[in-house]
């Protein structure tokens, strides 16, 4: 979580975000050790399948970004106005 508010560049954030996702696939597996239903692990491989789906959308998108703003830098992007 810290790298997602402390850092600037996009990419950092982005990979900020991945960790955030995987901690949250690595504690459902983990407790779903103690449950039969294995309902645990379908919901990681759900999350894996949104994690994928969101890093190409957040890759697109930050080429795009990168392209009219000429940097990767969030305090440099925030101005959308232009």
């Amino acid at each position: 979580m810290a790298i997602v508010i402390t850092k600037r560049n996009i990419i950092l954030v982005l990979a900020g975000i991945e960790l955030i996702l995987n901690a949250a696939m690595l504690n459902f597996v983990a407790f779903s050790t103690q449950d039969p239903t294995l309902k645990g692990q379908i919901f990681t491989l759900f999350i894996m399948v949104i994690a994928a789906a969101e890093a190409t959308v957040a890759l697109a998108i930050i080429i795009q970004v990168f392209k009219h703003f000429k940097t990767s830098n969030l305090d440099e992007v925030n101005k959308l106005k232009d």
